[in-house]
């Protein structure tokens, strides 16, 4: 196919005025596009299309669909900088740093990454006299719910293993940012079947009945705990498979004799990438009293000192809230904490000489568990800084959270580091990082924050139907 295309992609995308929900600047909050308003009845006529085209898909074979896999990542290579424009007014995030152009390169990984994984037969048993197989099936057709975080490379987690396992693919992005998925997938429309893969940009309501609508084989949903359990519940009426990645309260624990030069980078972004609206970032630090002040003063200044503002402006790292509710979390987390006591070092209030919805970069120390800033997964630019005297005294406390998301170790004694990270439960534990993700590596979950994996062959497995040939 023609890699060409008459006009821009927001251009391409974006509905009448007259019919379509406008969609604002993060930054600036003047409109940029509209988006569809599709309805249930519209995700009905797009899982039946979905379903009609999936045989044809499947039959295609792995070879012919990782082709296409590769030939998509390549165009979105070739858009990468509209589409990180078009990310960063919706979304916010800057495009220079781990923001905009960064999260479409994931995209084009992540993309040729899923075509790339073997996935073959497996010999469960063979004694001479008999063999069994374990092949993976297409399942059919995948409902995907995706988040406003990160909207066009959590999609991508969805959508790239998803269509490699021979099925179809109906997207429900989030309400705040349908236009960067709708972009996204008029990119990889540019080189799929028709009914392979449909965006339906609707409401709660259109998100509710893809949880327990009868025509879909799978489900993969990135959002809260509480949607979650929502999706759980109502997927009983169909049986639908589930991977569910959900919220993390992520913990990082310093250990004593740190060298905290040394992490001073990986730990603020850790805390701060994406403007902290992240699921799997570090949310409460746990820093033992040897290094404590020395920690809060390191974050305090590069916090202090890094570029925020409009993302299309070069230079800037940090960006707004993505929206006022959850400006409004933020800005009651910080407020309740200082209420309590703590003290602020860094930012802790915000910064409307930026624009509407942008909070400074916030550390606040003197704070404990109990704090809501603490217990809850507060989703923006503020980190707790938690001091400790005793190691299994943190650990325990990094465990009482329902979540368990990611978790991080930091420390200049890598087998003590290690020695803790099994100690804590999350589905990954970083050390001396937090958040670094790999399309080769499953990432998944424990307790509240889910289950089922993403990335690589585990991820590949999740999207299809193990089928056993015995002989």
């Amino acid at each position: 196919m023609s890699t060409t295309h008459p006009t821009t992609i927001l251009e391409a995308i974006t509905a009448d005025e007259a019919t379509g929900r406008p969609i604002p600047d993060a930054a600036t909050r003047e409109v940029i596009g509209h988006a569809p308003v599709h309805t249930v009845a519209d995700l009905d006529a797009a899982i039946a299309a979905a379903r009609a085209a999936q045989p044809a898909w499947a039959a295609l074979g792995h070879g012919e669909r990782s082709r296409i896999l590769k030939a998509i990542a390549d165009e979105i290579e070739a858009n990468a900088e509209e589409l990180a424009v078009l990310l960063s007014r919706e979304q916010g995030k800057p495009l220079d740093g781990p923001n905009a152009r960064f999260e479409v390169g994931a995209c084009a990984a992540w993309t040729r990454n899923a075509a790339d994984t073997p996935i073959e037969p497996e010999v469960v048993f063979e004694d001479g006299a008999a063999r069994a197989e374990l092949h993976y099936e297409p399942l059919g057709v995948v409902g995907a719910i995706g988040p406003w975080n990160w909207p066009m490379m959590i999609s991508v987690w969805q959508i790239a293993p998803s269509l490699r396992m021979g099925n179809t693919v109906v997207v429900k992005p989030s309400e705040y940012t349908p236009l960067s998925v709708l972009a996204l997938a008029e990119v990889f429309n540019r080189h799929l079947p028709a009914g392979v893969l449909t965006v339906v940009a609707g409401d709660r309501e259109v998100g509710a009945a893809i949880a327990a609508h009868p025509g879909l084989d799978k489900i993969m949903f990135t959002g809260s705990t509480a949607t979650g359990r929502r999706i759980v519940e109502s997927s009983a009426q169909n049986l639908a498979r589930l991977t569910l990645e959900l919220g993390g309260n992520d913990a990082g624990i310093v250990l004593p004799g740190t060298d905290v030069s040394a992490i001073a980078e990986n730990l603020f972004w850790g805390c701060f990438i994406n403007t902290g609206q992240t699921c799997a970032s570090l949310k409460r630090l746990y820093v033992h009293d040897s290094v404590y002040d020395e920690v809060v003063d390191t974050l305090a200044g590069m916090a202090q000192a890094m570029p925020m503002g409009r993302g299309l402006d070069a230079g800037n790292v940090l960006g707004p809230l993505q929206n006022e509710k959850q400006f409004d979390i933020v800005r009651r987390l910080v407020d309740d904490a200082r209420g309590r006591g703590a003290r602020v070092v860094a930012g802790g209030e915000p910064a409307p000489e930026l624009g509407p919805l942008f909070y400074r970069a916030t550390v606040v120390a003197d704070v404990d568990d109990g704090a809501a800033l603490v217990d809850e997964e507060q989703f923006g630019p503020v980190i707790p800084v938690i001091r400790y005297t005793d190691v299994d005294d943190a650990i325990a406390r990094a465990n009482a959270s329902e979540q368990g998301l990611g978790a991080s170790v930091w420390s200049s004694d890598p087998d003590e580091a290690v020695a803790v990270a099994r100690r804590i439960q999350a589905g990954t534990v970083w050390i001396n990082q937090h958040g670094a993700l790999n399309p080769n590596i499953p990432f998944g979950g424990t307790k509240a924050s889910g289950y089922g994996h993403e990335f690589g062959v585990h991820g590949l497995k999740a999207v299809s139907s193990p089928k056993v040939i015995s002989r």
